[in-house]
């Protein structure tokens, strides 16, 4: 299984990494806008930077995790990911098709002839950030040392990382080395001096990886992921437990404050070693204004903040009031950015300088079911029943605006094995009259008339309350009962990794153009805390999928992928309901902003044009001062 990003079930937020925009003049028609806005709220005006460029950002949910071994969920890479951490490697800003890149890693890696030895050089420029873990609070030398231990920290059975499954049976003696671990009392006695076969520094800059089978997805997916980051071992060591609140990483910024559900603050990492901007892009990059800061130092922010704002609202209200350089579109203010037709932005936004990029985001969400359940797990017709009966467009229609598309399947577009042809195989029928049907041989099986059933929900906002509502009343029309626990999303994540679920609103965002990445939440040997949280299992799937994971990009390998994918679907072990096409609303001042969704590496390229937002905020306070 290659790495994927876990997001909210209910899909509602755009993220930092996700969208780009060409930059227009700032206009003084916004006084007429702005006084619209203002009038008859309370509200306050965001400070004026002058020359310190600040990044504003928000989140829709608490962080629970920047310790980047056990680290799996989409915010938190928002946050660390390419921020705080790096990894050996990455990809392009600009240029598509993606292209992968060197970033500790000072090359490509040599490998070996039957595909099963990487020979990775790592850079020798490479400081760890400032931090009391180190001797005289002075960041170290980066070497190919604290590669080892990152990884060997995953293995850790004791540390318990959600990272694990893709590791397992793929590095020669890793496992092993997991095993070795069962035997410690907890994660800190562990001795890591415990030599691994397929994962040795050969010196302090070459790192060398043995595989036992062919990875294809090792470098682009695996080595290009967060969980793979280096990680100090006097930090962890320092730390303990705490360090999933104090990151010690190697990247451009560093975290300086964290609120727990108000906001989180980085700084500029004066030890990180520079970079410039890309002087290279792809078509149309030049004209939009994204090469016009090629070759400058970066990163130009020096600070990132992240507001954690759970309700849309006020995250909107914050974003017009220009205290968020982005937003999505919240489904309550749609037609106030886009108009009735929802093709184009409104004048109101235009005259506010307020830019719209849309793109379709390699992702999928679901309503899972959780197939150790007793209810559930042995009776495929009520599981298909349950399917039948949600009408995906109308809740694609009522939830965002009609902008997603309906997941036929669960390998999205923008992936390489995307099936052009599954909506004709009917896995997202919306047919209540075969859900009844399905639902009178599902009682049948069940021995009476089918309890109340539970789902999970990541979030205790309004919108969370909508969706709920909404499966609530489908599920209702066909005689089902639904009950809705609406959680935090830390108590969320717990509860799905543990099992604990019947039913859970959930999704994921791929991090590479590989397909793989969603077929291996089906196989069985990546049980929760691993990618199924659905405990399905099928031995003619889990043999499938070990042909699958060695296969190079081919046709063959893309019609396995295809045949993988209707196996699942047919057995209905969710309700697949969309694939996301975000939308993403910038203020004219947030520059260089391009979209990528396979990389959180992107805050180090974006500036802020102080002089266009200051007036932004002088206009605000000026009409203030009118009142």
């Amino acid at each position: 299984m290659s790495i994927i990003k876990r997001h909210f079930g209910k899909a509602r937020s755009l993220h930092p990494s996700r969208s780009g925009a060409a930059v227009r003049g700032l206009t003084v028609v916004w006084l007429a806008a702005l006084a619209a806005l203002l009038s008859g709220c309370e509200w306050r005006v965001a400070g004026p930077d002058h020359e310190e460029q600040v990044i504003r950002l928000a989140l829709a949910t608490k962080i629970q995790t920047l310790d980047a071994g056990n680290m799996r969920d989409v915010y938190g890479m928002m946050v660390a990911g390419g921020n705080i951490y790096e990894t050996l490697y990455g990809y392009h800003y600009l240029k598509r098709p993606y292209e992968i890149i060197p970033v500790l890693a000072a090359d490509m890696p040599t490998i070996s002839d039957d595909k099963l030895t990487y020979t990775i050089p790592i850079r020798r420029d490479v400081y760890f950030q400032d931090d009391p873990c180190f001797p005289d609070g002075n960041g170290r030398k980066l070497t190919a040392h604290d590669f080892v231990y990152a990884i060997k920290r995953v293995a850790n059975v004791k540390y318990r990382s959600v990272n694990w499954p893709p590791y397992s049976n793929r590095i020669v003696g890793l496992n092993a080395f997991r095993d070795y671990t069962r035997q410690f009392e907890d994660e800190w006695a562990v001795d890591y001096s415990y030599d691994v076969e397929g994962l040795q520094a050969l010196d302090d800059y070459t790192l060398q990886i043995t595989l036992v089978r062919p990875w294809p997805q090792l470098v682009e997916s695996v080595l290009a992921d967060t969980a793979t980051s280096p990680m100090p071992r006097e930090a962890v060591d320092y730390y303990r437990g705490n360090i999933r609140n104090r990151p010690v990483g190697t990247g451009p910024f560093r975290l300086k404050n964290w609120r727990r559900g108000s906001y989180l603050e980085l700084v500029r990492n004066e030890n990180w070693r520079g970079q410039t901007y890309p002087s290279e892009g792809g078509p149309g990059d030049a004209e939009a204004g994204l090469l016009d800061d090629a070759g400058k130092p970066i990163p130009f922010a020096d600070r990132v903040i992240f507001r954690i704002i759970e309700e849309d609202q006020p995250r909107w209200l914050l974003f017009m009031r220009g205290e968020l350089d982005m937003s999505g579109i919240p489904k309550d203010n749609f037609e106030e950015a886009l108009g009735a037709a929802g093709q184009d932005l409104t004048d109101t936004m235009r005259q506010r300088d307020i830019n719209l990029e849309t793109f379709v985001d390699p992702s999928t969400f679901w309503m899972g079911f959780n197939l150790r359940d007793p209810v559930l797990g042995p009776n495929k017709p009520l599981r298909k029943a349950i399917s039948r009966a949600i009408d995906r467009q109308a809740l694609i229609d009522l939830l965002f605006n009609g902008r997603f598309e309906i997941a036929h399947g669960f390998i999205s577009k923008g992936l390489n094995s995307y099936d052009p042809d599954i909506i004709d195989y009917g896995f997202s029928r919306y047919d209540p009259a075969e859900a009844r049907e399905l639902l009178e041989e599902a009682e049948a099986i069940h021995g009476g008339p089918i309890g109340p059933l539970r789902l999970g929900m990541p979030g205790t906002d309004n919108f969370a309350r909508q969706y709920g509502q909404f499966l609530q009343k489908y599920l209702s029309r066909v005689g089902l009962r639904l009950e809705v626990d609406y959680m935090d999303w830390p108590t969320y994540l717990s509860e799905m990794n543990n099992g604990h679920l019947q039913m859970f609103s959930s999704g994921v965002s791929a991090s590479s153009p590989d397909g793989i990445s969603f077929l291996g939440m089906f196989g069985t040997k990546y049980f929760a805390p691993g990618g199924n949280k659905f405990f399905y299992s099928n031995p003619e799937y889990d043999e499938l999928l070990e042909q699958a994971e060695v296969m190079f990009d081919s046709p063959e390998r893309t019609e396995l992928y295809r045949k993988m994918e209707k196996m699942v679907m047919a057995d209905y072990p969710a309700v697949f309901t969309s694939h996301r096409v975000s939308y993403a609303l910038l203020h004219g001042w947030y520059r260089n902003y391009k979209p990528h969704v396979f990389s959180y590496d992107v805050l180090k390229y974006r500036r802020v044009d102080l002089e266009q937002r200051n007036r932004y905020n002088d206009l605000l306070r000026e009409l203030r001062n009118r009142q």
